[in-house]
């Protein structure tokens, strides 16, 4: 995999930058998966973040050469396979970007099935376990969070949004999907973590940092070099403390494999010390803040050149 200790570093007015592998998006994997017959039987495109590649056949990716998942999806429910791609290159200020999208998946077999889902898109650090299987707990389908020992002061990022903000949000399960009221802006997250494994093989970390802003509404163009300041240590003390920063847990709840192979909660059980070590790093962009099967449609983030200043 790649680590974060191969970031490129520039200096400039006194600052050093470090650029996320692949953060800028030049490089994409494109992968042509086809669907089951009983669906249609097209070969669809799905892409990753990662190094330039072409993949044909209904195979599991390869995370080795890169940091980044996304919530495009290779899936295999009921014997169906089908794909969902909400993320995808685009043209940026300087070259390609990614473009975030929340839409409505749909899989439709007669007699078998009908299944609607609100997905939101998002890119994230970490792994997705293919093929997914089913929808019931998308998030521990994931593995959330990479090996990261740094401290940086900020994340810096371009970006652009159109948030139609009609006040309706959409709330889907396995075969319904419902309205209500509400509002749903993009999330921008970098959490510093502090893990470790007890006897039992449960995964436990305390929040170093924190570093979290929402997009409350569309752009007229692109945003350049958006500063989000990380918080260490209890981030409730800070001025700029929001609600959506606090510790993560209940429906949000994320996992990662431990070091037996097996999946388990990420449980985010304090603040730790504003000294205290990193161990990991999560980071994500997403196109909604809602999670999983809720957000609102057509919300649509542009994300370009990610950095880190030290």
């Amino acid at each position: 995999m790649v680590i974060l200790s191969l970031l490129f570093s520039v200096m400039a007015y006194g600052q050093r930058y470090e650029k996320v592998p692949f953060g800028d998006f030049e490089q994409w994997a494109v992968r042509y998966i086809t669907e089951s017959k009983v669906i249609g039987g097209e070969e669809k495109t799905v892409y990753m973040v990662g190094p330039t590649d072409t993949i044909r056949g209904n195979v599991v990716y390869s995370y080795q050469n890169t940091i980044w998942s996304s919530s495009n999806v290779y899936a295999k429910v009921m014997g169906v396979t089908k794909t969902s791609t909400n993320v995808m290159p685009d043209r940026g200020p300087t070259g390609k970007c990614a473009k975030l999208v929340s839409q409505m998946a749909s899989c439709k077999v007669a007699g078998l099935l009908n299944i609607k889902v609100m997905a939101t898109g998002s890119i994230y650090w970490g792994q997705t376990q293919e093929p997914v299987t089913g929808i019931s707990n998308p998030y521990a389908v994931m593995s959330w969070g990479i090996p990261f020992t740094k401290r940086p002061k900020a994340m810096l990022f371009h970006y652009k949004a159109s948030i139609p903000n009609t006040g309706k949000l959409v709330r889907t399960t396995t075969f319904r999907a419902s309205e209500f009221e509400g509002y749903d802006p993009p999330e921008i997250v970098l959490l510093l973590q502090n893990r470790w494994e007890d006897a039992e093989g449960n995964i436990h970390s305390k929040r170093v940092g924190t570093a979290m802003c929402r997009v409350e509404k569309s752009t007229s163009g692109w945003v350049m070099d958006c500063r989000v300041p990380i918080i260490y240590g209890d981030a409730r003390k800070s001025k700029d403390f929001k609600p959506y920063m606090d510790l993560i847990s209940g429906y949000k709840n994320m996992y990662a494999f431990n070091s037996k192979g097996k999946k388990k909660i990420i449980l985010e059980e304090g603040w730790a010390n504003p000294d205290c070590p990193v161990t990991h790093a999560i980071m994500w962009f997403a196109s909604g803040s809602y999670g999983a099967f809720i957000g609102a449609l057509d919300n649509v983030l542009w994300v370009d050149e990610i950095r880190l200043e030290y």
